[in-house]
């Protein structure tokens, strides 16, 4: 169980009910918190607190969970060495990403901008820089955002609602594997949607917990962990945007770019005898540094554009 003076139960954060069906009970078993738990490199699979279904809206999410201020501070002083060492799959997912959000905004003859929200070490940031995008980051960890300024890269250590960002600035938000990992996506989108031009597009990418794949593994979906406080779908997230002032303009599922060896380490929580053999064929073969592409279909990518306020 967790400890209840660090938890608390909260309504369903896309519709407000409190009636909720427990779909996965929590498997903590006492297990006291870390903020390596935090990382995004964690391989804590399958360690979780219990997941449950909002009766009246469909949504997926941690409840009871650990206080969004015992979140919040552990992400704020989390540290990935590993999220370093696995920057060229990165790189080559977000160049790819980037394509797509070109193509979306209105041609222009002005500076376009771009913010990352939960940028890390600020590989999108770079990537869009790169490209001729005025391209800003927002970050939470001391460490992560350190790193970014360190490359030369406008980042701001701080959730995005304590940024201090202009309003309508944006022609483009980006949100990359992050919206599971807030205590209130709902106040995020609102935020988003103020720093936001008229018209911008916001992009998510998040997990799937409505995907073939996640209905397939059931418990054992590897996603069911610790840290994602959210499980949404493509139904879900659509709904949380529309009633944000978004309008949905497509989405897909979208896998990403992993190193060999880094791929291969996912494996160690569920077979390590099966690790330590591919580690090994691995290493003797040199592959370690290969970067491939992954895609199970549950992880989708979202595409939205802020409409005028009535």
């Amino acid at each position: 169980m967790i400890d209840a003076g660090l938890t608390e139960d909260i309504p369903c954060n896309l519709c407000g009910a409190r009636d909720a069906s427990l779909l996965y009970p929590s498997t903590l078993k006492g297990r006291p918190l870390h903020s390596a738990d935090f990382r995004c490199t964690s391989s804590a699979y399958g360690i979780h607190p219990p997941i449950v279904r909002c009766n009246v809206c469909g949504l997926v999410y941690a409840n009871p969970r650990w206080d969004a201020t015992v979140v919040n501070e552990n992400y704020s002083i989390v540290e990935d060495p590993t999220y370093v060492e696995e920057r060229e799959g990165r790189v080559l997912t977000f160049e790819r990403n980037l394509a797509p959000l070109e193509q979306l905004i209105e041609p222009t003859s002005t500076t376009r901008r771009l913010l990352d929200v939960g940028c890390h070490i600020g590989v999108m940031v770079e990537l869009a820089q790169a490209r001729g995008w005025e391209a800003w980051g927002v970050e939470p960890s001391v460490w992560a955002s350190a790193q970014a300024r360190a490359r030369g890269l406008r980042v701001i250590t701080a959730p995005l609602g304590q940024a201090q960002l202009p309003e309508n600035y944006f022609d483009v938000v980006t949100m990359w594997d992050v919206i599971e990992h807030l205590t209130d996506p709902a106040s995020e989108i609102r935020h988003v949607h103020r720093v936001l031009k008229p018209g911008g597009i916001f992009a998510i990418h998040t997990i799937d917990i409505e995907s073939a794949f996640a209905r397939l593994l059931g418990p054992r979906w590897p996603w069911l962990m610790e840290m994602h406080l959210y499980y949404f779908s493509p139904r879900t997230l659509s709904k949380m945007l529309t009633r944000n002032g978004f309008q949905v303009i497509r989405f897909g599922a979208q896998g990403r770019y992993l190193r060999l060896g880094y791929l291969v380490s996912r494996i160690e929580p569920y077979n390590r005898s099966l690790y330590l053999l591919l580690q090994r064929i691995v290493t003797a073969l040199r592959w370690s540094h290969i970067a491939i592409a992954v895609n199970f279909g549950d992880l989708f990518t979202l595409y939205a554009r802020k409409q005028p306020c009535s």
